[in-house]
């Protein structure tokens, strides 16, 4: 039989588990957006990274940086199946904006998991 000593220790364990996996999730987290051009619409992902190097951490920071330096260079995603079979939201490849192509970028949600970019 577990003692009260052991449970606690079980539960201590349990959740820096949790919080380290959470930090992680975090560290990892893409945020999508949509750049809607004259011919089509794409989605990009941007790190939390990325986007403080743009100047901030929504659409209107990526759509200053892309007016302010004329293109920026992303990472395209497209859903795709992952090794289990589930959907995700993955990248695809490495792509160039042009500002005069662009016309709005706006956040993107998907209820797939999304894959990090390397």
């Amino acid at each position: 039989m577990l003692s009260r000593c052991d449970l606690i220790k079980g539960a201590a364990v349990a959740l820096l588990t949790f919080s380290i996996q959470g930090a992680r999730a975090q560290e990892t987290k893409m945020n999508l957006f949509k750049i809607v051009t004259i011919k089509d619409e794409i989605v990009v992902g941007l790190s939390a990274e990325e986007l403080q190097a743009l100047g901030g951490n929504d659409a209107s920071a990526v759509a200053h940086a892309l007016a302010r330096k004329g293109d920026l260079t992303v990472w395209q995603y497209n859903v795709h199946r992952g090794p289990n079979g589930e959907l995700q939201q993955a990248p695809t490849a490495k792509i160039g904006l042009l500002a005069n192509a662009s016309l709005r970028v706006e956040p993107y949600t998907t209820p797939y998991q999304i894959v990090p970019h390397p």
